[in-house]
């Protein structure tokens, strides 16, 4: 059976509070048998611990996101670098630049991701990218600290600054928006990207799948991406499902 890894779940929010260990059951059955499970705000590191030491399998990583930036104070930072310093998570994030949703001060974002990639270089950990209508940005923050490494998830650029990050060592991340039959631009950049930089995830509970429109996400429901990638790239579920599996593991060491 194949053994998927879900590189980009929220399996720690509050959605999942009412089924979690049936969600995770039922990810289990899918084939999903990792989940890298990144955090949003400081408030919620606790929990998301609590969350990933429940379920085998499941992974932490610590992070501040772009859109709790409200959420977020100065002293953030030095806490989570104490966290990560004493939980050895495997990855810094959720961590970026979200240029999309108004109200975000542009250099507020990037004080809290700046500091959160020196992290990733002091620690020598990934990085798991948050990235909307912000990419050019988040390149340009990465070249600023040569050698981190990490995933853009949930990848909604060009196939210009997708080989802009496959330069720089970075992964893209692919979930329910591929499946999709109006995405045009995102399947032939699928299509056409080396393999080695693809991820699976599903961004549970959000970005549902078309056949899933309206509903929670959930990691289950990753084998519908899966299909839907390697229908784009003339391969074989198996082969899709090896090589991202790989991936993830060369990534995020597990």
């Amino acid at each position: 059976m194949m053994r998927l890894v879900d590189s980009h779940s929220h399996f720690d929010a509050a959605e999942f509070d009412a089924d979690r260990a049936d969600a995770h059951a039922r990810a289990l059955a899918a084939g999903v048998h990792v989940q890298i499970v990144p955090a949003v705000d400081a408030a919620g590191w606790s929990k998301l611990k609590a969350v990933c030491a429940q379920f085998p399998g499941l992974h932490p990583a610590y992070g501040l996101h772009p859109m709790y930036l409200a959420e977020h104070r100065p002293e953030h930072l030095n806490q989570l670098r104490d966290w990560i310093e004493r939980e050895r998570p495997l990855a810094v994030g959720e961590c970026g630049l979200d240029y999309f949703v108004e109200g975000l001060d542009p250099g507020r974002q990037q004080h809290y991701f700046d500091g959160q990639l020196a992290l990733a270089a002091e620690f020598d950990l990934p990085v798991i990218v948050h990235a909307r209508r912000a990419v050019d940005a988040v390149i340009a923050a990465v070249r600023r600290f040569p050698g981190v490494r990490g995933v853009v998830h949930s990848f909604s650029g060009s196939a210009e600054q997708a080989a802009q990050l496959h330069r720089l060592g970075f992964l893209l991340g692919i979930g329910g928006p591929v499946t999709y039959a109006r995405a045009n631009r995102l399947r032939g950049i699928v299509a056409a990207m080396p393999l080695e930089q693809l991820l699976l995830e599903t961004d549970s509970p959000d970005q549902p799948g078309a056949a899933h429109r309206g509903q929670r996400n959930e990691p289950a429901h990753l084998p519908e991406v899966l299909d839907i990638i390697a229908t784009l790239r003339k391969a074989t579920r198996d082969e899709i499902a090896c090589a991202t599996s790989a991936n993830a593991r060369r990534l995020f060491a597990v």
